[in-house]
C-alpha cells in the first residue's frame, strides 16, 4: 500500500500545520462526521451554505485523527486541547483533496477504467468491476459517488488494489476535464450519449463534446469503449483518426455484439463473441440495456486479457446499486421496481419496456419529474407519456408539476387509469392503496424527487 503523509499536504497543498504530526499517515477520508470513523482524516469541505470546517471539535470528538480545514482561525489553546490530533489548513479543501488524488493516482501503475455516459453509467461501472474483479483487486465507486469530491475520495481510498474503476457525472463542459485530468484513466468508456442535462449544455452534440472531454486524461498507449449503436458515437468513430477505439452493439456491427438474445422477466441470456469463439452469457437482470453493459464489460475483459471463463463470471455475479431495477416483493405479494435513484428519458424508456416484460396481473408505473431538462422538458414528458401507452402499462400515478405532461400524452393516447398529484406526499394515500397480489409496480423520478419515501411505504 502506497501511504500518503500530512507532509504531502504540506508540500502538495501548501498547507499549514497548526498541531500535531506530519509524519502521520491520511488512509481514510471522510467529509461528513456523522459517518467518520475513528481513525479516519475529516475533510471540512466548504458549500454556498454551509462551511464544514467549522465541524471540526465534532469530528475529533468522534476519533478523527487528521483535520484537514479550509482556512479557519484556530486559537493556541485549542491546539493545545488537541495536541494529540493533527490540524492542517489549506485555502480550498476540495482543491487539497484532488491535488492529493492526483498524487496518489501517479503512485499506482494499474489499470484505470473511467466511465461516463448519459445513462447506465453506475451500472455499467458495478458490471465492469464484477468482471475485472474476477482477476484484479478492485477499488471502484461507491453508489454514484462521481463528482469533483467523489471521484478523488475513490482515488484516495486505493490501497493494495490492482485496477480502478471510476464512475465520471457530469452537468456542464469542463467538468469531465477536471476529472479525467485527476484520474488519468487507461481505458475510457462512453456508455451512450442521450437527453440528461439537455436543459444545460443545450443539445445532444454538445453533450458529445462534454462527454469528450474523457478523453483528454486518457494515457498514452489507452483505449475508448464505445456504444457503436449510440447515434453520436457511431458517427464520432466513424470520423475518429487519433483514439484507439473498441465498440459493442446489437445492432450495428461491432467488435463485441449479442446475438440471439432472450430477455427474461429476471434477467437475460444472448451469445457474443469473446476470443473468436461464441459463447453464450447469462446477465442476472432484465432489460436490453443490461445485455449492452455487459458487452461494456466484456470489451473491458478482453483489453485487460481476462480470461473468458472469468469473463462470463463476472456478469453472472454481477450485482445492482441501490435504487436501481432493484426487485423487492412486498408482505401483499406486490412485486415493486425499485428504479429512484434518477431519471431522465432514456432510462424511464428502459425500466417502462423492463415492467412490460414482468409476468403480472398488473403492470402500475408510478413516475415523476425529469429534471435539468430546461427547455426540453415538455417534450422529454411527453414521450415518456407514450412510452407508458407502448408498453400497455395498466395504470399510471404521476408526481410533480413536469410529470403533467407524461400523464396529458397518456391520456391523448388512449390510456384511462390516470391519476395525478403535485408532491409525494399527496401521492402517498393513494400509492398505499394501491397495489394488490400479483400487481408490478414501477417506481421512477430524478433523485431529488425523493421517491425513496414511496418504495419505504409500499415495502410496509
Amino acid at each position: 500500500m502506497k501511504e500518503l503523509t500530512v507532509k504531502d499536504i504540506l508540500q502538495i497543498c501548501k498547507g499549514k500545520l497548526i498541531c500535531g504530526n506530519e509524519e502521520e499517515t491520511l488512509e481514510h477520508f471522510s467529509k461528513d462526521t456523522r459517518k467518520l470513523q475513528k481513525g479516519d482524516v475529516y475533510v471540512g469541505m466548504k458549500g454556498e451554505n454551509f462551511n464544514g470546517s467549522l465541524f471540526y471539535e465534532d469530528a475529533i470528538k468522534k476519533g478523527a485523527k487528521v483535520c484537514l480545514l479550509e482556512e479557519i482561525p484556530i486559537s493556541s489553546d485549542i491546539s493545545k486541547r488537541y495536541s494529540n490530533v493533527t490540524i492542517v489548513t489549506v485555502n480550498n479543501t476540495i482543491q487539497a483533496l484532488q491535488q492529493l488524488a492526483t498524487y496518489k493516482r501517479s503512485l499506482y501503475n494499474i489499470p484505470v477504467i473511467a466511465i461516463t455516459g448519459s445513462v447506465g453509467k453506475t451500472s455499467t461501472k458495478d458490471m465492469i468491476a464484477s468482471v475485472v474483479g474476477t482477476s484484479f483487486q478492485v477499488q471502484k465507486t461507491q453508489g454514484n459517488y462521481n463528482n469533483h469530491i467523489g471521484v478523488p475520495l475513490t482515488i484516495l481510498g486505493l490501497k493494495d488494489h490492482t485496477a480502478l474503476v471510476v464512475e465520471m457525472g457530469m452537468n456542464n463542459f469542463g467538468e469531465l476535464r477536471t476529472l479525467t485530468n485527476i484520474t488519468k484513466p487507461t481505458i475510457c468508456v462512453i456508455t451512450n450519449v442521450g437527453t440528461a442535462h439537455i436543459g444545460n449544455l443545450g443539445s445532444r452534440e454538445n453533450i458529445l463534446k462534454a462527454k469528450l472531454e474523457i478523453l483528454e486524461g486518457l494515457t498514452k498507449e489507452g483505449t475508448v469503449i464505445i456504444n457503436n449503436d449510440n447515434d453520436l458515437l457511431h458517427k464520432w468513430e466513424e470520423e475518429n483518426k487519433t483514439y484507439q477505439v473498441i465498440d459493442f452493439g446489437i445492432e450495428n456491427n461491432s467488435k463485441i455484439m449479442a446475438k440471439n438474445i432472450e430477455l427474461q422477466e429476471y434477467g437475460s441470456y444472448f451469445e457474443t463473441n469473446i476470443y473468436n469463439q461464441t459463447i453464450r452469457a447469462y446477465v442476472p437482470v432484465s432489460g436490453i440495456h443490461f445485455v449492452y453493459n455487459s458487452l461494456c464489460a466484456i470489451c473491458v475483459g478482453t483489453v485487460l486479457n481476462i480470461p473468458q471463463e472469468k469473463i462470463i463470471q463476472g456478469i453472472q455475479n454481477f450485482e445492482l446499486s441501490k435504487n436501481r431495477m432493484e426487485i423487492i416483493e412486498n408482505s401483499k405479494g406486490v412485486k415493486i421496481i425499485n428504479d429512484c435513484y434518477n431519471a431522465n428519458f432514456d432510462s424511464m424508456k428502459a425500466s417502462l419496456e423492463a415492467l412490460a416484460r414482468i409476468q403480472s396481473k398488473r403492470k402500475i408505473a408510478i413516475l415523476g419529474d425529469m429534471l435539468e431538462l430546461g427547455d426540453y422538458s415538455k417534450q422529454m414528458h411527453e414521450k415518456v407519456g407514450s412510452e407508458v401507452v407502448k408498453n400497455n402499462i395498466d395504470m399510471l400515478i404521476t408526481v410533480g408539476k413536469e410529470a403533467t405532461y407524461i400523464a396529458k400524452q397518456a391520456k391523448q393516447e388512449g390510456m384511462s387509469q390516470i391519476y395525478e398529484f403535485g408532491a409525494v406526499e399527496e401521492a402517498i394515500q393513494k400509492i398505499q392503496e394501491t397495489g394488490e397480489v400479483g400487481d408490478a409496480i414501477l417506481v421512477k423520478a430524478s433523485h431529488s424527487m425523493n421517491f425513496e419515501k414511496i418504495v419505504k411505504q409500499m415495502k410496509m
